[in-house]
């Protein structure tokens, strides 16, 4: 019986002990291989859709629509600057890739960017594809009414 005891009690102690040095090992594992901050990019559209008969009074917009390469791509926003004077609207389109396994691909993203109101006239809309190349639409706005 004695010896049923300290086997028990020996048992007993070193699946503690097991359970233990798991423990720790999966909390050194995790801080060793935790994923890194998603980063962000500039993302290239297949196609800027401009519509049509849009007012002054109106709220402008475009929708912005192309692929995403893997599933670690989500949609972050789209930088507008409007340089009136040049009746020129700058678009830069941003996305959050995330590190780690990702499903390999294509996905599709189809985003309405607000441009805000603008005075009646004809711009350009140019979105930058983050390598030096752009696509350019033109945006009529008439007066309103």
């Amino acid at each position: 019986m004695f010896f049923k005891s300290v086997i028990g009690q020996v048992s007993a102690l070193a699946v503690g002990a097991l359970v233990a040095s798991s423990l720790s090992t999966t909390a050194m594992a995790s801080e060793q291989y935790s994923e890194p901050a998603p980063r962000e990019v500039v993302v290239s559209v297949n196609d800027v859709f401009v519509p049509g008969g849009l007012k002054s009074t109106d709220r402008a917009f475009v929708l912005l629509s192309g692929l995403f390469p893997n599933g670690c791509y989500n949609w972050d926003r789209a930088d507008v600057r409007v340089h009136g004077h040049h009746n020129l609207i700058h678009i830069t389109p941003y996305a959050q890739v995330n590190q780690g396994m990702c499903i390999q691909v294509l996905v599709p993203f189809t985003r309405e960017v607000v441009l805000g109101s603008l005075s009646a006239g004809t711009y350009r809309v140019r979105v930058s594809a983050g390598d030096g190349t752009y696509q350019e639409k033109t945006l009529n706005v008439e007066g309103g009414l």
